[in-house]
């Protein structure tokens, strides 16, 4: 069965850090450059931080200095350390391959919510 499941989201205070995970079943997941999309309300869903199958990074530049992204390939999950939270990073946070794909619609998890007060 080909699923994502993201966890970890919360609220927090401006400065504040979380660590979100995405529990990816599926041999897919491990063959893919993986990455975390956000989306704010009424705004489109962004790609914010990838990770190949060798552990390359790379970072929307909104984020870089404060978030990172690593994978743990024998558990299949992917990771987003978020520090230095801001209130522009709250949105909906979702993990999928990169880029996306015909088949990419399908596998999109529920997400998980973070939500930075000022």
């Amino acid at each position: 069965q080909v699923q994502l499941v993201e966890s970890g989201g919360g609220l927090v205070q401006t400065g504040g850090s979380l660590r979100l995970s995405c529990a990816a079943s599926g041999i897919i997941f491990r063959l893919r450059t993986m990455g975390w999309y956000r989306q704010a309300p009424g705004k489109e869903r962004d790609l914010v931080a990838s990770v190949t199958r060798i552990g390359s990074t790379d970072y929307t530049d909104s984020v870089k200095g404060r978030f990172i992204i690593s994978r743990d390939s024998a558990k299949n999950t992917v990771y987003l350390q978020m520090n230095s939270l801001k209130p522009e990073d709250t949105a909906v946070y979702y993990c999928n391959i990169v880029p996306l794909d015909w088949g990419a619609s399908a596998y999109w998890g529920q997400g998980t919510q973070v939500s930075v007060s000022s």
